[in-house]
């Protein structure tokens, strides 16, 4: 296993290095530049700016010299945020939207898994068909639609709830369900098909046939095999709700990571812009490398290579 996680370190290594050059440059083939926005400004002024920032020089020559700061661990200076680091805007802001991601996942493994278990054991009964309506409306509904929706009803006309920032536990209701709304679906519908599966496998037919309780059955020989692709959908739900959950962010007022980088790419901010999406593409690759090794180690059968 050992091997294998060199090799993934590695490939991933190689991907984060083709993220950074593909990002770099196609940023600065778009039109334009980070201060252009500036009112007022003098030639010479923008010139002083463009040296400061070291944008004065070839590009070649501008990425040598970014990715020596990043090999290091430094993202450089905020561009439209002065006198602010990059690296301190990330941490901040990545704490606020990894605490609403794993919020998140909890609750979508949580209603998700039992869901799709239930519909699965009462297949066809009405329960079986009310889960199914579910998990296609989770599917089909937009993120954006909820939160508007969400935001109209209990915020503006009932006004149960408070609609700004993350600072009390009952701020994470109406984000964690407009965020987890589609990952509880799509974890229902998938671990629905799994189970079914599973159930039909000749070990579980013989275990029952040797007497053994049906929720023994259940759970401790169908859900370990049926629970896999779940485990593998893992590391895209969670990189989706750390890169996608800007909507929910924006809506909701919530200063995450999702938000900053819209911003950063609203405001041409190429720092911020290029710290970002290498910080968010290195969460991307090392969940997929947990979640591999994760896959090995409830199924002992699997032979990573």
């Amino acid at each position: 296993m050992l091997k294998y996680i060199l090799k993934r370190v590695l490939m991933g290594i190689m991907a984060l290095f083709l993220v950074t050059v593909i990002t770099f440059f196609l940023m600065n083939l778009v039109p334009g530049g980070p201060f252009e926005a500036e009112k007022s400004v003098t030639p010479a002024a923008l010139a002083a700016m463009e040296a400061k920032y070291g944008l004065d020089k070839p590009l070649p020559e501008q990425f040598a010299n970014y990715l020596g700061r990043v090999i290091v661990g430094d993202f450089g200076p905020s561009i439209k945020q002065r006198g602010r680091e990059v690296n301190d805007i990330i941490l901040t802001k990545f704490a606020v939207s990894a605490r609403l991601c794993a919020v998140t996942v909890v609750v979508a493994l949580s209603v998700g898994i039992p869901f799709g278990c239930i519909a699965a054991i009462k297949r066809g009964k009405w329960l079986d068909n009310l889960i199914r309506v579910f998990a296609t409306l989770g599917i089909a509904v937009p993120g954006f639609v909820l939160c508007t929706v969400t935001l109209y009803i209990f915020c503006v006309n009932l006004k149960w709830i408070t609609s700004i920032g993350l600072t009390t536990p009952a701020n994470y209701i109406l984000p964690v369900f407009s965020l987890a709304f589609y990952p509880t679906a799509y974890i229902a519908r998938m671990m629905r098909s799994t189970m079914l599966d599973t159930l039909g496998q000749d070990y579980v037919r013989t275990a029952r046939s040797k007497g053994v309780a049906n929720w023994k059955v259940i759970f401790k020989h169908a859900l370990r095999n049926a629970i896999l692709p779940i485990v593998t959908y893992l590391g895209p739900m969670m990189a989706f709700m750390m890169t996608g959950n800007f909507v929910v962010e924006q809506v909701f007022v919530i200063p995450g990571l999702g938000k900053e980088f819209i911003s950063s790419i609203m405001n041409r901010d190429y720092t911020m812009i290029m710290g970002t999406t290498i910080f968010l593409a290195a969460i991307l690759i090392a969940l997929n490398v947990i979640v591999d090794i994760a896959y090995k180690i409830i199924d002992p059968r699997i032979t990573l290579n």
